[in-house]
């Protein structure tokens, strides 16, 4: 983390921090900006910030940002591949996708895979729960999690019933 450059913007949940290195988001943490790494010039930084921004208004769906996820062990990063399956508003159960890479008996170890994503938002490690729906388990708090699926809903329900 050494290298990396910072932003950082302010939601209604709390704060959210993006770093780049070589040109490609690598991390997302819920946590202010570190201090004294910002790079408010940077344009990958740039653009990460305005479309989280427009995440959370409501108006993106989709991220468009050069990503590089580092470490992660093999079944991490097939997890992670598996979540950015998973559509805006919709949500995948751990079993799901445990059943999905070979191994149903592995929802425990989805849930910590999804733990350890090093990008969340834009790999959605929000939409995946527990088996029923039950919220269980998200590194930044049910509340955040809770806040993201909620907006999620919000939007693709405003966007179905719009006349």
């Amino acid at each position: 983390m050494e290298g990396m450059r910072w932003a950082g913007l302010t939601t209604v949940a709390g704060d959210v921090s993006v770093g780049v290195e070589a040109g490609r988001v690598c991390a997302i943490q819920f946590t202010p900006a570190p201090p004294g790494r910002a790079a408010p010039d940077d344009p990958v930084l740039a653009a990460a910030v305005t479309q989280l921004r427009e995440y959370f208004d409501g108006s993106r769906q989709e991220f468009e940002l050069p990503l590089t996820v580092r470490g992660g062990s093999t079944f991490e990063r097939a997890v992670w591949e598996q979540m950015t399956t998973i559509g805006y508003g919709e949500m995948r159960t751990y079993g799901v996708i445990a059943a999905t890479l070979g191994d149903p008996a592995a929802a425990r170890a989805v849930g910590l895979a999804c733990n350890h994503n090093p990008l969340p938002i834009v790999v959605p490690c929000h939409r995946v729960v527990g088996a029923g729906g039950k919220l269980v388990g998200f590194g930044a708090g049910l509340p955040w999690k809770k806040h993201l699926l909620a907006l999620e809903a919000k939007v693709r329900i405003e966007q179905t019933f719009a006349s």
